[in-house]
């Protein structure tokens, strides 16, 4: 299953960033570019993109452009997300560049990454915007990035989810059976 452009703007509609989500992306055929919200903006999406590549499951493709189109508007749109995520992906850099031979998450493997998670403990961790790493971790990074595939229309397909929040179904849904 494919992630496309659309999921990501309903799921961006179900995070509440509907008009501005659509509008920056029906206007461009990119993602949107995050240049203008500095350097770490980058460093947020690639590591949310490494991110990915561990929660998310093997079934879906298209995971980068998916993930670069979400959370680049939810970035631009939600100032205290984009401190909060800016400041969980510094200190995750910290623990990588300390436990491994890399200096970022974003440049680790898939297996690699996925052992770093665990190691930190965050598959247990309860989401926390303030405290610990893991929990950390876990709000800014892991849950955000479910909440958006799941949200969309082919990640709720996948756990069965015909008409996931946000989503007005499409047409086989809005149509009476016959």
């Amino acid at each position: 299953m494919e992630l496309s452009r659309r999921d990501a703007l309903v799921a961006l509609a179900s995070a509440g960033i509907a008009v501005g989500g659509i509008a920056t992306l029906s206007a461009d055929r990119d993602p949107p570019a995050v240049a203008d919200d500095g350097p770490d903006a980058e460093a947020i999406l690639s590591t949310l993109t490494t991110v990915a590549g561990v929660v998310y499951p093997s079934a879906v493709a298209n995971v980068d452009t998916f993930v670069e189109s979400y959370a680049a508007e939810r970035l631009r749109r939600r100032p205290a997300y984009r401190e909060g995520a800016r400041a969980t992906v510094s200190d995750l850099d910290d623990y990588v560049a300390v436990h491994t031979d890399s200096e970022r998450y974003a440049d680790l493997d898939t297996a690699t990454a996925e052992a770093i998670l665990h190691r930190l403990g965050v598959d247990s961790a309860a989401p926390e915007r303030a405290g610990s790493i893991s929990g950390r971790v876990r709000y800014y990074l892991v849950n955000d990035l479910l909440f958006a595939l799941y949200a969309s229309p082919t990640g709720g397909e996948l756990v069965g989810i015909e008409n996931p929040q946000g989503h007005p179904g499409g047409r086989t849904h809005s149509r009476r059976p016959e």
